[in-house]
């Protein structure tokens, strides 16, 4: 059975993906050749994935009642390159040390 805080580490994977592939593939492959192609195929796809990563951080920041430090970098993370692979990987990963 999946939990929220499961869907929330898939979804924070997902959504680092697509960022890291429309900042690093989609957007130069549009400079380059004037086509957009890839960032419309990326777009909706990423903003449904950052949308749903926003949303399910606060819930569970909630059920688990993380800091507001803990809640404000899982938020900021949604806007760095690689910022979701960090926190999927301190802050949702159950064999962590704590």
């Amino acid at each position: 059975m999946f939990s929220l805080l499961n869907i929330l580490r898939i979804v924070a994977v997902l959504e680092g993906v697509s960022y890291l592939l429309l900042l690093f593939i989609a957007s130069p492959y549009k400079y380059f050749t004037q086509d957009d192609a890839y960032v419309k195929l990326l777009g909706m796809p990423h903003g449904i994935l950052f949308i749903a990563y926003i949303v399910l951080v606060v819930i569970v920041g909630r059920q688990l009642k993380w800091t507001s430090r803990t809640f404000l970098i899982a938020l900021a993370a949604s806007i760095i390159p690689f910022g979701t692979f960090y926190v999927e990987k301190k802050f949702l990963n159950p064999n962590r040390k704590s």
